[in-house]
């Protein structure tokens, strides 16, 4: 569910960004019908997704919301980074968000042949209501969690969750400060891909 992290984290190339954005829904050997760099962003995807469900500072978030969510706690957060992203974004990138956004919406309609049909069902609906932005707001976030437990198995726990999340939102957004250059680090050597990270708003403070 963070989209906004799999995107920027794949830097220029338009069709690494593809890869990286439909990862979650090419499963196994699928990927071998692709080209060689939406292969290329899709194990990037795959990379990306080890490296935080392994990472000590993700783990200690999760831990505060597995009493709410169990076993769907890095989903929420991967929806919560999301968040601290978009709000120190001009940390990270000399782009607007709005622009940044746009030029992705764009190329995912150029692309939009070559997704997988279950991309292609909510693709629309992503792009009309613009579901990024949608994470930009604790109010947003609670939207978010309550459209997805009512269309998926995630737990109707969004009340318990959004009050954790206000409670120690301090502590939410150290964590992300402290692993999300670490993850742009790991990224950067193990894929060659050059981001453009100006610095992380723990190195600006």
């Amino acid at each position: 569910m963070n989209y906004l992290a799999h995107i920027y984290l794949s830097g220029d190339d338009e069709e690494i960004i593809i890869g990286n954005f439909i990862g979650d829904f090419v499963k196994g050997h699928q990927f071998n019908q692709y080209t060689q760099m939406i292969r290329k962003g899709i194990i990037l995807h795959r990379y990306i997704d080890s490296f935080t469900d392994t990472h000590a500072i993700v783990r200690r978030s999760k831990a505060r919301l597995s009493e709410q969510y169990h076993k769907y706690s890095g989903i929420i957060i991967d929806i919560l980074y999301d968040h601290f992203l978009v709000k120190n974004w001009s940390y990270y990138s000399d782009s607007s968000l709005d622009e940044f956004i746009k030029k992705f919406f764009d190329l995912a309609n150029r692309y939009f042949d070559l997704l997988p049909e279950s991309v292609k069902f909510f693709l629309p609906s992503f792009i009309k209501n613009n579901w990024i932005k949608m994470y930009d707001t604790v109010e947003g976030i609670q939207e978010v969690l309550l459209r997805m437990s009512s269309r998926t198995s995630l737990p109707d726990n969004t009340e318990l969750g959004i009050a954790v999340l206000r409670r120690d939102y301090d502590l939410f957004e150290a964590e992300f400060q402290a692993y999300f250059p670490a993850l742009i680090a790991y990224v950067i050597k193990t894929f060659g891909i050059p981001l453009k990270w100006i610095k992380s708003p723990k190195e600006a403070g």
